[in-house]
C-alpha cells in the first residue's frame, strides 16, 4: 500500500512510519516545518509539505494514497476547541475526499472520557464527537476506522502525561496521587500502538473502533510509587478539587480520571496482541535514562 500519513513525526507517527515501511508499504507524511519534513525523509518517507489547516493539500495526500492515517493534531491546550474545530476539518476534508472510493481512512482518539466504574469495550461510544464524524463516513464508500489510544502512551522520547508528571513530582517535591490513587489509567507501549495503526489501515472492516490498550488499567497510586521511587520523592495524597488543581494544574481533570477499557475485541478483530513493555516497566527502564 500507499499511506499518507499526517504527525508521522511526532512521538507516536515517528514508530507508526518505520512500522509502514518495514511491512513493505510506502509512506508520504505531511511536514509543517523543515524539522519535520528532515525527521520523515530520514525515515525513509517522501514528504509533503503543508499543515492541518491547508485542506487541498491533505485532500491530495489522501487521494493519491491507497490509505490514510490521521495523527496529526494541534496540542494547543490553551486553546483546545479551536484545535479540535481544526482537526474535525481536516478530518471531514480527507473523508470527503476519499467518499466512494473504499480507500482507508484511520483517525486517532482516546479513551478518557468514556464511562467509569466498569471495564469499558470497542463497543462504547468514541469519547470525541468529531472524531466520530469519520466512521460516518463508513457508510459512504469509505474504509473509515478509529484507533482509541490509551491515555498514556509510552516509551523513550514520550512528551505527554507521564513527562509531565515527572515535572510536577519535581517541582512540587512531592509524588502526589489525587485522593487514595485507586483509579487507573489505561497504558500501550508505542510500539504496539504504531502496529495496530498498520494492522488497521491494511485490513479494519469500515466502521471498526479498535482499542490501542495494552493494559486495561494500571492504578495511579503505583504511577506515583514508580515516580517518587526514581526521584527519592515521598508520595502523597492531595483531595480531588481545589487542592488537586492547585498541586497539578492542566493536569488535575487527566489524573483524577478513572477509565479501564479492553482490547479483546480488537485482538479479535485484527489479531493484534501487545508485547511492548507495560508502563511500570518502562518507568523503570526508559523514563528515568541519559536517552529518555
Amino acid at each position: 500500500m500507499h499511506v499518507f500519513v499526517t504527525g508521522g513525526s511526532g512521538f507516536i507517527g515517528s514508530a507508526v512510519v518505520p512500522e509502514l515501511l518495514g511491512a513493505g508499504h510506502t509512506v508520504v507524511g505531511l511536514a509543517r516545518s523543515d524539522a519535520s519534513a528532515e525527521r520523515l525523509a530520514a525515515a525513509g518517507a517522501d514528504v509533503l509539505r503543508g499543515e492541518l489547516a491547508d485542506l487541498d493539500v491533505l485532500r491530495r495526500g489522501a487521494s493519491e494514497a491507497d490509505g490514510t492515517i490521521h495523527l496529526g493534531f494541534v496540542h494547543d491546550f490553551a486553546n483546545f476547541a479551536a484545535a479540535g474545530v481544526t482537526d474535525a476539518t481536516a478530518i471531514t476534508a480527507m473523508a470527503e475526499a476519499l467518499e466512494g472510493t473504499g480507500k482507508a481512512l484511520v483517525t486517532a482518539s482516546g479513551v478518557l472520557g468514556l464511562p467509569a466504574g466498569r471495564v469499558v469495550t470497542e463497543r462504547d461510544e468514541p469519547a470525541q464527537a468529531h472524531r466520530a464524524t469519520a466512521l460516518a463516513f463508513a457508510g459512504r464508500g469509505v474504509r473509515a476506522s478509529a484507533v482509541r489510544l490509551a491515555p498514556t502512551v509510552h516509551g523513550a522520547g514520550d512528551h505527554g502525561f507521564v513527562p509531565a508528571l515527572i515535572g510536577i513530582a519535581q517541582r512540587q517535591g512531592v509524588s502526589a496521587t489525587i485522593g487514595d490513587g485507586r483509579n487507573t489509567w489505561p497504558a500501550v507501549h508505542r510500539s504496539d500502538a504504531a502496529r495496530l495503526f498498520r494492522l488497521a489501515v491494511e485490513s479494519a472492516p469500515a466502521g471498526s473502533t479498535l482499542h490501542a490498550t495494552a493494559e486495561e488499567g494500571v492504578e495511579t497510586r503505583a504511577i506515583a510509587e514508580a515516580i517518587g521511587r526514581h526521584l527519592g520523592l515521598p508520595v502523597t495524597a492531595v483531595e480531588p478539587g481545589a487542592a488537586a488543581e492547585e498541586h497539578f494544574g492542566w493536569m488535575a481533570r487527566m489524573f483524577a480520571m478513572d477509565v479501564r477499557a479492553s482490547h479483546a475485541l480488537t485482538s479479535e478483530l485484527l489479531g493484534w496482541e501487545p508485547t511492548g513493555p507495560g508502563l511500570l516497566q518502562d518507568l523503570d527502564e526508559a523514563y528515568f535514562t541519559p536517552q529518555a
